[in-house]
């Protein structure tokens, strides 16, 4: 027994002995060179020599919308694009559940399975990507969170900064010539597709919008009218600017068009009266439960059929889908739309004259699995293909050989 206690005792000394001097045993770096397969692993380009450029997987890189090239566009004024992802991570104009500052991250965060080279659907049948058009992600305008008077300027003339670039590839034919056609300068301009953000990032939008376009006509996705002229018991100008009020505020300022139209409401309202104000401001009105009696094809015809061939913005509050399949939102309403009607009804407004749109109201705090910022991710990935197509795809039938073949 003493025996062993004292083998014991000399191990451990021998431990602290070699711990002690841990530092004193440094390898030398050339013992770490192999030149197994002829790389010479000692090589600073060993990585580049044998697997070529870092190509980030799904589930790594910096989080850029799928993966996109990423630019602080707001600082480095030679960016150039035709088309850029925004985020405006603002939230301190809600009436209810807050957290939609993190939607942008939310959204790329959903966006990470998606990428240039694998951008082919089968809905669109095109990879947006592919159609000319130089996309990349412009990071998040710096919004104040203790001023909204503040934020509201930030986001505007972040917008209207971006706006005033360049475009990159001029007269594509296989993208409606909305900018050149519409634009009081008569040259085309970028299109911008913000990430919110609280709904009211649309009325700093609009303004920056109108100052190229003049007046134009809003699609706009939503359990909620978002037309009320002011909540009860406010008392300053500024607490009249709410996610509630802002298509409101634009009217008043001349900013749209009498041809805009609304598409899934289905909120609580105060009465008839809500919607007598709502059309003053310039909406029709398609509810959610018109799809059960119109069917996707009469409400994609009517939409159509309001804005007509006028500029017009598409702006989608993620609470138009029901809330079982996106609950992370602001503000939720049972009985909402499939996200796969949502992006059915998106498809056939292509060829439209777009200027622009956005992806609002993305609260992550409530998500589950991601579930929210996927399909968030995934309607922007529509938007492109919207903005760079002239018409809708029309609905492949593949016979049951093809399918085979794919």
């Amino acid at each position: 027994m003493l025996k062993s206690f004292s083998c014991l005792i000399s191990l451990a000394v021998l431990a602290l002995s070699v711990c002690g001097h841990e530092h004193e045993r440094q390898i030398p770096l050339e013992q770490f060179a192999s030149t197994v397969d002829g790389y010479d692993y000692a090589d600073a380009d060993a990585w580049l020599k044998k697997y070529g450029k870092q190509i980030d997987q799904g589930f790594s890189g910096p989080l850029a919308f799928a993966h996109l090239p990423y630019s602080r566009c707001l600082e480095d004024t030679a960016t150039e694009f035709d088309i850029a992802l925004l985020g405006m991570p603002f939230d301190t104009a809600v009436t209810y559940r807050p957290g939609a500052r993190f939607g942008p991250y939310a959204i790329r965060s959903g966006s990470r399975r998606q990428r240039e080279t694998r951008g082919y659907t089968l809905a669109w049948r095109v990879n947006p990507y592919e159609l000319g058009s130089k996309i990349i992600d412009c990071g998040d305008v710096p919004v104040s969170p203790f001023d909204n008077a503040l934020a509201v300027d930030q986001m505007e003339v972040a917008y209207s900064s971006l706006l005033a670039r360049p475009v990159v590839t001029k007269g594509l034919t296989d993208s409606p010539a909305v900018v050149r056609d519409f634009a009081k300068d008569g040259q085309e301009h970028p299109r911008i597709i913000t990430l919110g953000g609280d709904h009211t990032i649309v009325l700093p939008i609009l303004r920056s919008l109108h100052k190229v376009y003049g007046p134009i006509s809003v699609i706009h996705f939503d359990a909620h009218l978002d037309t009320w002229a002011a909540y009860p018991g406010t008392s300053t100008e500024q607490s009249r600017v709410t996610h509630g009020t802002f298509f409101y505020l634009a009217q008043e300022e001349g900013l749209m068009t009498n041809t805009s139209i609304h598409a899934g409401i289905r909120c609580k309202l105060a009465g008839i009266g809500d919607i007598e104000n709502d059309q003053t401001v310039g909406f029709q009105l398609i509810s959610t439960d018109d799809i059960d009696d119109l069917g996707v094809t009469e409400i994609i015809k009517r939409i159509r059929k309001r804005v007509g061939s006028s500029p017009v913005y598409l702006s989608l509050d993620i609470d138009v889908i029901d809330p079982g399949l996106a609950p992370a939102t602001g503000t939720p309403e049972a009985g909402g739309w499939t996200t796969r009607e949502v992006k059915r009804i998106i498809r056939g407004l292509a060829g439209l004259n777009f200027v622009g749109a956005d992806i609002v109201e993305v609260a992550p705090a409530y998500d589950n699995a991601e579930i929210t910022g996927i399909a968030a991710a995934d309607i922007v990935h529509d938007f492109l293909s919207m903005f760079l197509t002239q018409e809708p795809p029309k609905t492949p039938k593949f016979s049951a050989a093809v399918r085979d073949e794919l």
